[in-house]
């Protein structure tokens, strides 16, 4: 079993436990990993990046935790593999996006 997935199980243990999976469907989870990324970007409003990183670091390091886990969720829910998707868009991405241009 990969870190992804041994990451994703205990995520998926976790919310099983507390019996939250009948919340978790893909609609739901989109709309939180949106709304968990919105946070992330309010620890940016109004102040420069490096001002943001230093006053907000912890917090950002909880936003994004938020966001991955969400995100993890979701392809746990649509039976997507992590790696594989990732993998398949950086490629496209070298297509799209040769080195040198």
């Amino acid at each position: 079993m990969s870190e992804i997935q041994g990451l994703i199980n205990a995520i998926n243990k976790f919310r099983d436990d507390r019996n939250w999976g009948k919340h978790h469907n893909p609609k739901d989870l989109a709309i939180s990993i949106s709304i968990e990324a919105a946070e992330l970007l309010e620890d940016f409003q109004w102040v420069s990046s490096e001002e943001a990183v230093k006053a907000n670091h912890e917090n950002i390091k909880e936003e994004i935790a938020d966001v991955l886990i969400y995100s993890f969720m979701f392809c746990s829910e649509l039976g997507l593999d992590v790696k594989e998707i990732v993998e398949e868009k950086m490629v496209k991405n070298g297509r799209k996006y040769p080195v040198g241009q």
